[in-house]
């Protein structure tokens, strides 16, 4: 949080339903101590109103470029310069190919004329818009110029169609604006996450697998990467949006994910076994729907291979943290299965438990390292992503300081 303390950023907001979202992002950048100001188009008060930011922000509201009380001392020059970082959210399409044509028609296009800060754009617009021919030149055109592009994600619009076009997340910007003021703790580092479950198939229409939501890995990616660090994340069939900044592969069986892994671990600094990795298969995939005729049914199962053990056992292995999902003595399993593994950390949870586990949005975790335990306690998953790589990257500095004494 200490990287935006003090820090000034000009928010402004175009014209897009996603407006109302831009209401959040002020009062979390001035909740981690930073100035903010805010600029509006004139569409943009359709969607919200310039009493609210103004309150929200604690600064007057600009919205026009001919106001009399400010530009007799050139006040959209004064803005240009007043800022650290120009965040536009929502950026619509129209407010995207305005900049791109270098247009100066109003205030907010105006400072960003005349700005020398970094710029970001977080796009917001239907789908259809997004992936038109001239808004996707003029994404590549703000891009050559050094704009950045935060977004824009996919999933459900409020015109009804669901595609690529939706303003990232609140907290997804925040990730991205402590990154341009911090080199964060992991900065230089080489992170490799695996997340989710795994499916292993019985047939066409069938598979077996488990619980896992993905929510945990995920938050851990999202979290190093807010620390600076290179993070490729590996995840099963899940339903998450990709956090921002973080390299995405997927696969679906335990066989995929082994081998996504060895072929990314070469040469990573900190390697998390989030996923929730099916421990047996079936040892033969039936090609066709098994029909409903026999009263039981054999399958034969076979050993999955162990990814994090053998990320573990490597000739220079990364710092390597597993995760132990336990219904019963998480400490006793976890501490066996963190000798067992060779693991540096190991992180234990109760799934079975009233609270947290598979499918929540809240969890607490027991962290066991070698003659060390830190309880991390129950809240939302991706607060406790941040206090679990806190004490991952603590343990990491430790090791390495010790290797090289």
């Amino acid at each position: 949080m200490a990287a935006l303390l003090g820090r000034k950023i000009l928010v402004g907001i175009s014209g897009g339903i996603a407006a109302y979202k831009t209401a959040y992002l002020i009062r979390q950048l001035r909740g981690e101590g930073a100035q903010v100001r805010v600029v509006m188009t004139q569409a943009a008060e359709q969607f919200i109103t310039p009493m609210t930011l103004q309150a929200l922000s604690g600064q007057p509201v600009r919205q026009s470029l001919f106001d009399p009380a400010h530009e007799a001392a050139m006040g959209h020059i004064e803005l240009a310069r007043w800022a650290d970082l120009i965040l536009v959210a929502p950026a619509s399409a129209d407010y995207m190919a305005r900049m791109a044509a270098g247009m100066a028609d109003d205030l907010l296009a105006t400072i960003c004329l005349a700005t020398e800060v970094p710029i970001a754009l977080a796009p917001a617009m239907n789908q259809g818009m997004w992936r038109n021919s001239a808004t996707c030149q003029n994404a590549r055109t703000l891009l050559a110029r050094g704009v950045r592009l935060w977004g824009p994600s996919e999933g459900d619009q409020a015109c009804g169609e669901s595609g690529p076009g939706r303003m990232l997340e609140p907290e997804q910007l925040m990730q991205l604006v402590r990154q341009v003021f911090s080199t964060g703790a992991a900065a230089g580092l080489k992170v490799l996450l695996t997340a989710g479950p795994t499916r292993e198939p019985i047939d066409p229409v069938r598979f077996i697998s488990n619980r896992s939501s993905g929510k945990m890995g995920f938050a851990l990616a999202m979290a190093f990467s807010a620390q600076g660090a290179d993070v490729t994340l590996i995840t099963g069939p899940v339903t998450l949006e990709t956090p921002a900044g973080v390299r995405r592969l997927d696969v679906e069986t335990a066989l995929e994910m082994e081998a996504a892994v060895m072929s990314e671990v070469e040469g990573c600094d900190i390697f998390v076994g989030c996923a929730a990795v099916a421990d047996y298969r079936p040892a033969h995939a039936v090609g066709q729907k098994i029909k409903k005729t026999a009263q039981t049914r054999d399958i034969e199962l076979v050993r999955n291979p162990d990814i994090l053990a053998a990320v573990a056992a490597r000739a220079k292995p990364p710092f390597t943290v597993g995760f132990a999902a336990e219904t019963e003595r998480p400490v006793e399993y976890a501490q066996e299965k963190r000798k067992a593994k060779g693991v540096d950390m190991i992180a234990a949870n109760l799934v079975a438990a009233a609270e947290g586990g598979f499918e929540r949005d809240e969890n607490s975790l027991i962290v066991l390292w070698e003659g060390g335990r830190k309880d991390l306690p129950m809240t939302d998953k991706p607060h406790l992503a941040q206090l679990l790589v806190t004490q991952v990257l603590i343990n990491y500095e430790k090791k390495h300081s010790a290797e090289d004494t």
